[in-house]
Formats: C-alpha cells, sequence, structure tokens
C-alpha cells in the first residue's frame, strides 16, 4: 500500500483540537484499510521540546523539526502561538515546506505559512475572524472567508479548529475513496462531512441572535418551519410588527434581511435532507420549502455549486 506519511508542526500556543482532530481521520482511515502503514503521523516543534497548547495541555513531540524525517503531507495547525511565531520555525517552514506533497494548514495555522511567504499567489482560507487580518497583513494572498477549507493545487488550508477533520477526511477520500472517508466520520460521530465550499457558519450561527423576544421567536419559527410561508408578512405578523418596521428591525438586529435567513435556513435544511435520508429529490423541495425542484436545483448550483442529485452522490453517509 501507499504510505502518505504525515508530520505535525508543534509550537508553543497551539490549539490542540487543531492537531488532534486530523490525526485521528489519519489514524482512523490506517485502521479502515487495514494498514497501519498507511499514515505514519510524527510531531515535531522546533528544538524537539514539549509545548504547551492553548488550553494548557502539554505535548511531547516525537522529534526536533531539525531531525523529522521529510513527510508526505505537512501539516501546520493554528492557536495563539501564531500571533507571535517563533522566527526559527517561520524560517524552516521558508525553507522546508514546499518539498512537501501536500501542504495543509488548519484554522490559523495559515498565517504561520502567510509569514513565511508561502501563500502568495493562492487562494485560502482560515477562521473567520482571521480573515480580514490575514488579507490585510499579506496582500498578495487571495483570502476567501466563506468555505470550510479551500483546495489549491498541492495546498490545502482549512476554517477554524474542527474544520481540520472536514479538511482531513477530505484528503482521506482523495487517498482512498468515499466510502473509507465515510467509515471514519461514522467511527468519530461527526454529525456529516461537509463539503469545502458549505459556508463556515450553520444559518443559525451566520446571523445573530436577535435582542427582541419576538424576533427570537421568528427566528426559531423559520428554523423549525421551513415549508410553511415564510413570507415577510407572514413573519412579520407572527412578531406583531407592521412588515416594514419588520424587516428593518429584523436586518438590524441579526445582521441579514428576513429573506435572506430564509434561504439559509432552507439550503441547510435540505441539504441535510440530502444527506441523512434516502428522501426524493421532489420530497426534499417541498420539505424544505422550495415548492419545486427547479428552484432547489438553482439554490444549490448558486450556493454551493452542484445539483442537489449531484450533492446527494457526494456527500450522502448512510446509517451505519
Amino acid at each position: 500500500m501507499t504510505e502518505r506519511s504525515v508530520l505535525v508542526v508543534l509550537f508553543d500556543g497551539v490549539q490542540s483540537l487543531d492537531l488532534t482532530g486530523p490525526v485521528e481521520v489519519f489514524a482512523g482511515a490506517a485502521k479502515a484499510v487495514g494498514d497501519p502503514a498507511a499514515y505514519p503521523v510524527r510531531t515535531a516543534s522546533a528544538d524537539g521540546a514539549a509545548v504547551r497548547t492553548s488550553s494548557g495541555l502539554t505535548i511531547v513531540p516525537d522529534t526536533s523539526l531539525a531531525a523529522a524525517p521529510w513527510p508526505h503531507t505537512l501539516l501546520v495547525p493554528g492557536g495563539e502561538g501564531t500571533r507571535r511565531p517563533e522566527p526559527v520555525l517561520i524560517d524552516w517552514l521558508r525553507e522546508n515546506a514546499p518539498r512537501a506533497q501536500r501542504l495543509v494548514s488548519v484554522c490559523t495555522g495559515a498565517m504561520l505559512l502567510a509569514e513565511a511567504g508561502l501563500l502568495d499567489g493562492h487562494r485560502v482560507t482560515t477562521h473567520w475572524a482571521t480573515c480580514d487580518h490575514l488579507a490585510r497583513a499579506y496582500p498578495a494572498v487571495e483570502v476567501d472567508p466563506h468555505p470550510i477549507f479551500v483546495r489549491d493545487g498541492k495546498l490545502a488550508t482549512s476554517a477554524g479548529v474542527t474544520a481540520g477533520i472536514d479538511l482531513a477526511l477530505a484528503l482521506v477520500e482523495e487517498d482512498w475513496g468515499r466510502d473509507v472517508a465515510l467509515t471514519i466520520a461514522r467511527h468519530l460521530v461527526v454529525f456529516l462531512r461537509r463539503p469545502g465550499n458549505q459556508a463556515q457558519f450553520s444559518a443559525q450561527l451566520s446571523a445573530q441572535t436577535a435582542r427582541r423576544e419576538p424576533l427570537r421567536e421568528v427566528q426559531r419559527w423559520v428554523t423549525e418551519h421551513p415549508a410553511d410561508d415564510l413570507s415577510v408578512e407572514s413573519l412579520a405578523a407572527r412578531a406583531r410588527l407592521s412588515p416594514r418596521h419588520f424587516a428593518r428591525a429584523f436586518q438590524a438586529e441579526t445582521g441579514m434581511t428576513p429573506g435572506r435567513y430564509v434561504e439559509r435556513v432552507r439550503l441547510e435544511h435540505a441539504r441535510r435532507l440530502l444527506e441523512d435520508t434516502a428522501d426524493g429529490v421532489e420530497e426534499v423541495s417541498r420539505a424544505s420549502g422550495y415548492g419545486t425542484p427547479e428552484a432547489m436545483r438553482r439554490a444549490f448550483v448558486k450556493t454551493l455549486g452542484a445539483a442537489p442529485a449531484e450533492y446527494r452522490r457526494r456527500f450522502h453517509a448512510p446509517v451505519g
């Protein structure tokens, strides 16, 4: 079998889940394909000494960066330690990272790669709270704040924390196929294996929670009843406000228009039905409030870049 060794870079202030999430995926893949050597994982800090994570855990690396065997995949996690990186780490990345067949960053690990000049001219992503800073500090980097991960040639960057698991699953699928990736996702009890172009936020997280109870109730109602009449007039009546007052207040308190919020909720509902059920496309479109399969198809192609049938083919996970 093909060996795809992984080297994880460690430093003080690293986010523990940024590294343990992907490592668990690679370890699970090795078990799933029946070859413990499929993804040999090693960790290395600049001098080989133990590091303290941002949550206070201590991790002892396998070796130093200078002594580490060269890997197939170099993984650079994020964390508070990326704010003031060790110069020796940046120098090592600048000199050695281009040799990797796959260069992967999780969360703010992209900041370390950018500082080393490895992201210039590439499309990347990182944690939503860092995207603006990354774009301003490194204007030669094309920062996309929306996807949970981005592939650009041999470079792969992901959004915050748990998005590293999604990216690692995508890499395993690339190496070993969809069935192996889904097996690992089920074993890790990952709710769903998200596509890279999925937004970093769900509809509920994308919108701020309204301050006033009538508007919060409307948000809950939309989420629980995507197939109902969710016109501005109907939602305004539920909030006991005039349509004009409701639309203004909703946008002011949530950061998006009522129509945009409804669109996101319906897309998310349809996506989950396609992933987790055997319901037909027409049934899913009705249950999600689209009315017709064509209306749902247009929404999927516009937002996810794939028609519903193709999306289901790629991301439907059988119950197991």
